[in-house]
């Protein structure tokens, strides 16, 4: 029988650390040493996370400890690299961080530590053999994977993408636009054509496709319902539908979180679950690229398990097969 792996969580208290504990206080092979909030320090897990009632006694704590095999960092973004500056965290711990601060190459070393990027569609092996991994972002995440294949056949020229996501991608914080009465009946276009993640998103479409003259146009949303990503992307074809179909079918096969479908695609077919299902259409020469995700879990904390089952050598699938919240 395999030893558990020992996982510490730091930032505990928000949205993708709340998803954390539930994966794996379910996950088979994980037991969770500690949780870090210095704001709820004392108090128990479920009292924040009230979903949790009946599953955990476990308490959050304001204390770190060096008693674990792989650290979470549930921080915001910028703050994993302080964290790591200030606190002595031993070589031997593995870290998965959920920021940005470490997904550009030209970010990815602090110290000793060099962090690989953790989309495991586009890098499972070197994920396998890494002992520090970035978790790509959510809308990252669900761009890359309907985009990656036309990248290895080096089908990529100008790129329109348009893609919306819940109120959870905001983080807990309130703001303005996160409040109940602002979001209900209500879109919004925001950071258009300059995304944060548009950084990620180029760096690994580039790692497929050599001609780097690809220019992609990202206009995000924020929708009126709270988990999940849709994303549309459009291009330039000249191939067959078929072709194209063939192409996303033999690029993800063997990949068992991603789903290729021939009738269109909704949101309630992801989420609550770590898959991202994708579809394809074409019109004349547009080429339309459907990709589905939920923020939360292939978006974040789901992946984040994802990568930590590749760098123990476990099935990727482990703690992760949910079923959808399809009513």
């Amino acid at each position: 029988m395999m030893k558990k792996i020992n996982v510490g969580i730091i930032g505990g208290a928000g949205y993708t650390g709340g998803e954390l504990i539930r994966l794996l206080i379910n996950h088979p092979d994980t037991d969770i040493r500690f949780i870090h909030s210095k704001s709820n320090a004392g108090k128990p897990v479920y009292k924040v996370h009230q979903d949790l009632l009946g599953e955990t006694d476990l308490m959050f704590t304001g204390s770190l400890s060096n008693d674990v095999d792989v650290l979470y960092l549930c921080l915001g973004h910028g703050d994993s690299k302080k964290f790591l500056t200030e606190n002595n965290i031993s070589d031997n711990i593995k870290i998965i961080d959920l920021a940005n601060d470490f997904r550009l190459a030209q970010s990815s070393k602090l110290k000793a530590r060099s962090f690989v990027y953790g989309l495991p569609e586009l890098n499972k092996e070197q994920i396998q053999s890494a002992h520090n991994i970035a978790n790509p972002g959510c809308f990252a995440t669900s761009i890359q994977l309907g985009l990656l294949p036309l990248a290895k056949a080096g089908l990529l020229d100008e790129i329109y993408t348009t893609g919306i996501t819940g109120s959870t991608g905001a983080g807990q914080n309130l703001s303005a636009t996160s409040h109940f009465s602002w979001r209900a009946n209500n879109i919004q276009a925001y950071k258009t054509l300059t995304h944060q993640h548009l950084g990620e998103i180029m760096q690994s479409l580039t790692q497929l496709q050599s001609n780097t003259d690809i220019d992609l146009s990202f206009v995000p949303w924020r929708g009126d319902f709270t988990r999940g990503i849709f994303i549309s992307s459009t291009i330039h074809c000249e191939e067959s539908l078929d072709a194209v179909k063939k192409l996303f079918k033999d690029f993800y096969k063997g990949n068992p979180f991603v789903f290729f479908s021939d009738d269109a695609i909704f949101l309630k077919q992801v989420v609550n679950t770590n898959r991202c299902v994708i579809q394809i259409e074409k019109v004349g020469s547009k080429l339309v690229v459907h990709s589905a995700l939920d923020n939360l879990l292939k978006g974040a904390s789901g992946q984040a398990v994802q990568n930590m089952n590749l760098m123990f050598g476990l099935n990727e699938t482990i703690g992760l097969k949910l079923k959808a919240n399809y009513f």
